[in-house]
């Protein structure tokens, strides 16, 4: 029997933001010096509409913001001019700068620990007055170069993720230290700016950092955090806390381990990442729920989240369910990230890695990156879909003035328990036209088709092309029936997506 849906889609639905559009996360901030980044950019937003970027590393070396200088010793050159560039290009590009906080200069830092391939120092200032100072040139900097009404509509965040002691070291009390002093600091220059945190990952510190805030009069505009669906809401191993630093992720531990050699380290690799993942289905809409209850009167914003299988159609589905899932609870959900040119761990250059990109090295759009598109295009209201309450085979339908989307997914958290459903989807109203779009195995996958090929490391302009034709997400046209129901059968593969506009 197919799994039934019904949509009158003569009805105007309700006000459906397009909340995941706020927000796009990108690597970190010296990569978007480079043009090919700069291009997926513009088309990302063009086609999809982002209207911020938040990335790491603002602050870092490879920014050249706070420079030691060589004679004398004692002095620092502070420089704005890469910041500038990539703010300017921003701009230019009709976007706007989600600004991250971080990480500690050098010249300022109390301690050598770094985390990634581009040597992000995670440590404290070691003078809290030069770290305000920093802010506060920074801010005026910002309010000279792009004036108050332009600046204010932009978001201030403190650091990334400071409760995993690989982003950060120190206590949860010395990130609250750190945040007061940005936030007093950002505040003192500007009363009017957006500053906010913990931007932690696993939803973490939300009520204990409104609870500092409050009790210390310290500025909060915005609650920040990130999830992922593999995260045990349960687990605080390895974590920063109260009076406590995290173990285990630091560089020098991870140094430590690559000493132990290649085979006891995928040894205690697959002790820590091969569990298996019994989070239930809708486990972000439940911390989001959560994570939106302990920020009470305060804006939410998610500026980390994904769902994994980052190149196939699995991606694709799993937004989708998410999307559906989080209505009304959040004001921005940033996508981490943008694109593959990714370079936490070195630039791998490969085509397709399982990186966390809506395009790929090239540019080329992935499943996940049309599904963000075909929404785009959809409208910004939505409408109730009654029937069969299937498990894993579920329904978005969107409206507009102009057309009814209909999104028939079929997904299920790391493809535990799926298999291919029948479905039959029933829409009211009488249309023009009837187009239908897939994004499953063998429609818009284009590392199955670089698979094909043999997973050629160098492709060639011909493989290329060949893998960007199949990024296209192709409408065929349905026959429209002359009665004022739509009836749509069709097989829904595990982990796909059906797509149906139906202009009016």
């Amino acid at each position: 029997m197919p799994v039934k849906y019904y949509i009158d889609g003569t009805k105007k639905g309700r006000a459906y933001p397009h909340y995941w559009e706020k927000c796009v996360g990108s690597c970190h901030a010296a990569t978007l010096l480079r043009e090919d980044v700069r291009q997926q950019i513009r088309k990302a937003h063009e086609e999809i509409g982002f209207e911020y970027i938040r990335f790491h590393g603002l602050l870092d070396d490879d920014m050249s913001v706070v420079i030691q200088q060589m004679m004398p010793f004692d002095k620092t050159q502070i420089s704005f001019f890469n910041i500038d560039c990539i703010f300017d290009f921003l701009l230019e590009t009709g976007m706007k700068p989600f600004i991250e906080l971080g990480f500690m200069p050098e010249a300022l830092a109390s301690g050598k620990t770094t985390c990634f391939h581009y040597k992000g120092n995670v440590t404290m200032p070691a003078d809290d007055a030069a770290w305000q100072d920093l802010m506060k040139q920074l801010v005026q900097h910002l309010l000279d170069r792009y004036g108050l009404e332009e600046v204010q509509s932009w978001f201030f965040e403190v650091w990334n993720e400071p409760n995993l002691r690989f982003f950060f070291d120190g206590t949860m009390e010395d990130y609250f230290h750190l945040y007061e002093l940005t936030a007093r600091a950002i505040k003192e220059t500007e009363p009017s700016l957006r500053v906010g945190g913990p931007a932690t990952s696993n939803n973490m510190w939300i009520p204990e950092l409104k609870n500092f805030c409050e009790e210390n009069h310290v500025p909060l505009d915005f609650i920040s955090t990130h999830h992922y669906p593999s995260d045990d809401p349960l687990s605080r191993a390895g974590m920063n806390g109260p009076g406590t630093k995290g173990s285990g992720m630091d560089e020098e531990t991870i140094k430590k381990m690559l000493e132990l050699g290649p085979e006891k380290v995928k040894e205690i690799m697959a002790q820590m990442l091969g569990g298996e993942n019994k989070n239930p289905r809708d486990i972000l809409s439940r911390l989001t729920k959560k994570a939106k209850d302990e920020a009470g009167e305060l804006p939410l914003y998610y500026t980390e989240w994904n769902v994994g299988h980052y190149d196939t159609s699995y991606a694709a589905a799993g937004v989708t369910q998410v999307f559906a899932y989080n209505e009304g609870l959040v004001e921005g959900y940033s996508y981490w990230c943008i694109s593959d040119i990714f370079e936490e761990k070195g630039l791998h250059g490969l085509p397709f890695n399982n990186e966390f990109g809506l395009v790929n090295v090239y540019g080329i759009r992935k499943p996940s990156y049309r599904l963000f598109e075909a929404l785009h295009q959809a409208g910004s209201r939505r409408l109730d879909v009654t029937g069969d309450n299937h498990r894993t085979a579920e329904v978005l339908a969107l409206e507009d003035e102009t057309a009814v989307t209909v999104f028939a997914y079929n997904h299920d958290i790391e493809e535990r328990d799926i298999k291919a459903e029948e479905m039959e989807i029933t829409v009211k109203g009488e249309y023009k036209s009837i187009k239908k779009a897939v994004i499953d195995s063998g429609h818009c996958n284009p590392f199955g088709v670089w698979e094909a090929q043999g997973k050629p490391t160098y492709p060639t302009k011909a493989q290329l092309a060949e893998i960007e034709d199949a990024s296209e997400l192709v409408y065929e046209e349905v026959p429209a029936e002359e009665t004022n129901e739509q009836v749509f059968c069709f097989n829904a593969e595990a982990e796909s997506v059906t797509i149906i506009r139906l202009e009016k």
